[in-house]
């Protein structure tokens, strides 16, 4: 969300969340920017440079979809079944 809000064309972005089934979320951040993230190493002293880094080590899944107008930076978070 940080990356949208700091590097995006608009003053608006949409953050989407769906729950397709019990144990799994999809969440979708959208802006008007039809430039790719690219996760990087920041060093130790760095305020920034982290947040795609957590994605990737928290998410069972992320990527980007590139839209018409812009794009979709997308995470795909599992959680355990009860039952």
């Amino acid at each position: 969300m940080s990356n949208a809000v700091r590097h995006a064309r608009s003053h608006s972005i949409r953050v989407t969340v769906t729950r397709p089934e019990t144990a799994r979320v999809y969440i979708g951040v959208v802006d008007k920017s039809r430039a790719c993230p690219e996760p990087r190493e920041p060093d130790e002293e760095d305020e920034s440079g982290r947040g795609l880094t957590l994605v990737g080590l928290l998410a069972d899944d992320w990527g980007t979809d590139l839209l018409p107008w812009g794009k979709r930076v997308w995470a795909e978070l599992h959680g355990k079944k009860r039952g």
